[in-house]
């Protein structure tokens, strides 16, 4: 920790520890090395700078620990303008313990947080909680009342009061700045492929299957619905996608949009599975959609014949899709 290592040999790895209140972190947590941010998609660029941070926490046998927010705190300061999530908070935490961090501090985020100033922020939180003897953050983070601090202030902060602050550069991709805007933005306008490279994985929406055909005890036609979903979907077109319900995993074309040949604009993420074949399923059950390939946008077509004309040149792609990347 630039000088600051407490212990040497490295901690032992476990589980993600999870604490959704200050008053939730065990004493003896500390000293730690942390990284603060929303980490929405947890990306490459986030994955950088939590590696960095796991590498010093084992070199000097303490604790990594991502601080959090649950909501995110556009949804709280602006909930009209705030940005649809590309996941949540669920999915946030599985991909956090992927990463091997040590533990996740999910602050909740309401008016007396947003009211902190920088140094109560780092006083109370970063310093006093955690006892963080280093911290590892991308160059343009902001924190504290009205986002007023950034990485600058922070490492006067530390300076004074005994952390190091590592700022580091945003990682690009193919000529691409990694952050999660950029990635909401490609996603919305259905630009999976390229919002692939900067997340490190496929785009996919976790949610369960809307109530209507085929929900009861048995899934019995090769047709699935998303129930309705805040976080961010893909703009409207006709996809490539994987289903995995439960523990099975369908091939599929996904249709995203208003369904405009039939009439009366409709909303819908609507789901033909290739390889389908009736199942057990609950309204509960978790269904995760993953996108792979966009085929086309979404169109008014003369008829239903010309339509389902459409949906046969449609099939025969995604299956070609996943002949070629089987």
């Amino acid at each position: 920790m630039s000088g600051l290592c407490l212990l040497k040999g490295g901690a032992k790895q476990s589980a993600m520890r999870v604490f959704r209140s200050l008053g939730e972190i065990p004493a003896g947590l500390g000293p730690t090395v942390a990284s603060v941010g929303n980490f929405d998609g947890v990306h490459r660029g986030h994955r950088a700078i939590l590696a960095a941070a796991i590498a010093e926490a084992r070199a000097c046998g303490v604790q990594a620990v991502a601080v959090t927010f649950d909501p995110h705190p556009e949804q709280f300061l602006r909930p009209g303008q705030a940005p649809r999530l590309i996941a949540p908070n669920g999915e946030r935490l599985r991909w956090l313990a992927e990463t091997g961090i040590d533990a996740a501090l999910v602050l909740p985020f309401d008016a007396a947080l947003a009211r902190l100033s920088p140094r109560a922020f780092v006083e109370q939180i970063l310093v006093g909680a955690l006892q963080a003897r280093s911290l590892h953050e991308g160059r343009n983070f902001r924190f504290g009342r009205g986002a007023s601090a950034g990485v600058e202030e922070l490492a006067a902060m530390g300076a004074e009061l005994g952390f190091a602050v590592h700022a580091h550069e945003a990682v690009r991709v193919r000529g691409l700045e990694v952050s999660s805007s950029a990635i909401r933005a490609l996603v919305t306008a259905g630009d999976i492929r390229r919002a692939r490279w900067l997340l490190g994985r496929p785009f996919a929406v976790l949610s369960t299957q809307a109530r209507g055909r085929g929900i009861g005890t048995r899934l019995v036609v090769p047709t699935v619905n998303l129930a309705a979903y805040e976080g961010l979907l893909p703009g409207f077109g006709v996809y490539v996608t994987r289903l995995a319900i439960g523990e099975r995993a369908f091939q599929a074309v996904t249709n995203v949009g208003n369904r405009p040949t039939f009439g009366e604009a409709s909303f819908a993420v609507e789901s033909h599975l290739l390889d389908f074949e009736p199942m057990e399923i609950a309204a509960e059950t978790p269904v995760e959609l993953t996108f792979l390939h966009r085929l086309r946008g979404e169109r008014t077509w003369p008829s239903p014949e010309a339509l389902k004309a459409q949906i046969f040149k449609d099939i025969a792609r995604a299956q070609r899709f996943f002949r070629l990347t089987k």
